[in-house]
């Protein structure tokens, strides 16, 4: 088995990129994070390189049987420093955060925010993770559909980040999953998932051989939808190999 793993990050519409994006694998192993430094905040780029390296060069290649302790430990480590990082520099940083950690097939997941994982399993999204989000409580409520979360006025208010005093808590799903050869995730910021479906993510991982190729028709298809002034665009896909 194989893990192929592809990074992407771009700006977008914005004149600097606040999100941080990192992977490390050993062997069939391997931790994966997507961090979203918070928009209208000072240092939201400090606040998700921060998150990022809290738990990818914090990482040695082993969990010690606990993956699931390992990625919440980790996230809470990193909204610490966060909170000292503010006080030092008397200013507001706050990320949000989606982290895989993979620990010899058994796949364990987490975030704090809207930013999401995807789990593609036997040929369907087997699993998402929820935002926290006004528009995903509507969602959750029966207020707006899920597809409606993308457009709703809502949608960029958190009720969870990392930085906080409080509401910083990272929800885990942390369930036995084994995967499998041709299983695949993808992590992302609000900035990719707000312009595809769960339709089309499927599609574009159906077309793909590779990580890179399954990126690139999503990112292909999203070309089409974005105008001038889009948030910053962060993926990272994963496919299980061979």
């Amino acid at each position: 088995m194989k893990l192929d793993a592809f990074e992407y990050t771009n700006q977008g519409g914005r004149s600097y990129n606040e999100d941080s994006i990192g992977h490390f694998i050993m062997g069939e192993s391997g931790v994966f994070v997507v961090a979203d430094g918070l928009g209208g905040h000072q240092f939201g780029e400090l606040a998700s390189a921060c998150v990022r390296d809290t738990l990818v060069n914090d990482w040695n290649g082993e969990f010690n049987g606990q993956p699931a302790e390992w990625l919440k430990n980790k996230i809470q480590l990193s909204n610490q420093t966060i909170l000292d990082i503010q006080k030092e520099k008397n200013a507001v940083l706050k990320s949000t955060v989606v982290a895989l950690a993979i620990d010899n097939r058994r796949a364990v997941w987490a975030n704090v925010g809207d930013s999401r994982l995807y789990f593609l399993h036997q040929g369907e999204i087997s699993s998402f993770t929820n935002d926290h989000s006004v528009a995903f409580k509507k969602y959750k409520a029966g207020e707006i559909t899920r597809d409606q979360i993308r457009t709703d006025e809502d949608q960029s208010c958190l009720l969870r980040s990392i930085g906080s005093e409080d509401r910083n808590e990272a929800e885990l799903y942390d369930k036995d999953t084994t995967i499998e050869i041709g299983d695949a995730f993808m992590l992302c910021s609000d900035g990719v998932w707000e312009f595809l479906s769960d339709e089309e993510i499927l599609i574009d991982l159906h077309k793909a051989s590779s990580a890179k190729e399954w990126a690139e028709n999503m990112l292909v298809r999203m070309m089409g939808r974005i105008e001038g002034g889009n948030d910053n665009l962060t993926m990272l896909t994963l496919m299980v190999m061979p």
